[in-house]
């Protein structure tokens, strides 16, 4: 569920949707959902001074409810 959401989200945020791919894996500390975009929308997400990417890291976190959630962007040009 979580998944999907964020991929909704950040599907609306972009210019370039059919780029977005939300991928999940287990932690010992949590999950972590990683989010790849086009290089050109990575600005996007992440806002100016990554305002985007922590209101995008505060709604996935209510969506948990209680669970340990991480939120990451990924730069997908390393």
């Amino acid at each position: 569920m979580l998944e999907s959401a964020l991929l909704h989200l950040v599907k609306g945020i972009v210019d370039e949707p059919d780029q977005v791919r939300v991928s999940s894996r287990s932690t010992p500390r949590g999950e972590v959902l990683e989010v790849r975009v086009d290089p050109g929308d990575l600005g996007r997400v992440i806002g100016r001074a990554g305002r985007t990417a922590k209101a995008l890291r505060t709604v996935v976190g209510a969506l948990a409810d209680g669970r340990q959630v991480r939120v990451d962007v990924v730069d997908v040009d390393r």
